[in-house]
């Protein structure tokens, strides 16, 4: 479905760039790889309450899945939803890998700082999260394991790590439909296994919409997403959300 003309609103994300945002329930937020190879770390948070935070744990395990994909939901530490993944053109999205460092950083690809190569700098994903989180009152204690959108790495029988280069084509997209009010932060710096000999992390677009009716119904096709679904509609109701 085209959304060009109902988006709320757009921004654009370049690679080794970072941003954060409410995303309001009742919303999808799509995030569109531009030119292919982009890896958007994100973490999310509730708006009403930032100690309840994504978690990838209870995410994984209640899924029975290693990676996300459409008909996946993205779970809190509070048994609650933030958001179903309702689109993946990608069909593969990283959940165990973490975030880049400045010293991984470093030593994959060297030293850019921003006094000599300005918008050329290389940044860490941990830094770009830390950097927006700061922006909300949150620091690194809040950092948690987090979603590594349009980055595929699959393990073998022996647990060993593949990272896929390119797993995703230029335009593929994932779209997220929103459950919660959240405090969603990303960051579009290269994932930590990623192959690449240079710094060339991909952009990453962002376009707000208004959620269609029945667009979260594959991710109430697991049990573990109905009482997670329930407990966020109960927190609106009756509990202290605003509605």
């Amino acid at each position: 479905m085209n959304q060009d003309n109902i988006f709320l609103w757009q921004e654009h994300v370049p690679g080794g760039c970072h941003w954060s945002g409410i995303v309001r329930r009742g919303t999808t937020l799509r995030m569109t790889d531009l030119d292919g190879g982009a890896n958007a770390a994100v973490l999310f948070y509730n708006r009403e309450e930032k100690l309840e935070r994504y978690n990838m744990a209870d995410t994984l395990k209640s899924q029975h899945t290693f990676y996300l994909t459409v008909g996946h939901a993205c779970h809190s530490d509070m048994g609650r939803i933030f958001c179903c993944i309702t689109a993946d053109s990608g069909g593969w999205n990283d959940t165990v890998c973490g975030l880049s460092d400045a010293a991984l950083i470093q030593q994959k690809y060297g030293i850019a700082r921003y006094q000599e190569h300005r918008n050329q700098m290389h940044r860490s994903g941990l830094d770009g999260l830390l950097i927006e989180l700061g922006k909300w009152g949150l620091s690194r204690r809040d950092i948690v394991s987090n979603i590594n959108f349009f980055s595929k790495v699959t393990a073998d029988a022996a647990g060993d790590l593949t990272f896929h280069a390119h797993s995703n084509n230029a335009g593929d997209y994932v779209d997220l439909s929103f459950e919660m009010d959240t405090l969603m932060v990303l960051s579009t710096a290269p994932h930590p296994m990623d192959t690449a000999e240079s710094y060339q992390p991909g952009a990453v677009n962002l376009a707000l919409f208004t959620t269609p009716p029945e667009t979260t119904d594959a991710c109430a096709r697991i049990a573990e997403n109905i009482r997670g679904l329930q407990n966020t509609q109960r927190f609106y109701a009756c509990c202290g959300g605003e509605i």
